[in-house]
């Protein structure tokens, strides 16, 4: 059964990832990755909100499975982080590289936290 959490999960987070990232990226008119930035700080907010009500016991292991591993599993991507990186980088726009690792670790780490103590 918790096999079928994560899979109903990441049905929601796969389309929603993509949705999100084009639609962001679509109203900025920059190299800077924002729609990847966004669907990855979003997922950095609800894993910080969900683990604050676990460690409150207001989340389920089910709830965990369906969202933490399902829903943010498939919204967020480090691979597309990484790779988007790489190419801001290799295009020399070395400065927006440099921005996107600083800022997804910053504001990610920032969006974890606040989602926890919000939970709390």
């Amino acid at each position: 059964m918790n096999w079928l959490l994560v899979i109903v999960g990441a049905m929601v987070g796969a389309p929603l990832r993509y949705l999100t990232d084009r639609t962001v990226q679509s109203r900025h008119d920059s190299l800077f990755p924002w729609g990847t930035f966004t669907v990855n700080m979003a997922g950095c907010l609800v894993l910080g909100l969900l683990t604050g009500a676990a460690a409150a016991g207001a989340a389920s292991s089910h709830l965990q499975l369906l969202l933490g591993t399902g829903l943010c599993g498939a919204l967020t991507t480090y691979s597309t982080f990484s790779y988007e990186t790489l190419r801001l980088a290799k295009e020399g726009a070395g400065r927006y590289a440099v921005a996107n690792v600083a800022g997804s670790v910053a504001v990610g780490l920032a969006a974890a936290f606040a989602g926890a103590w919000l939970a709390g």
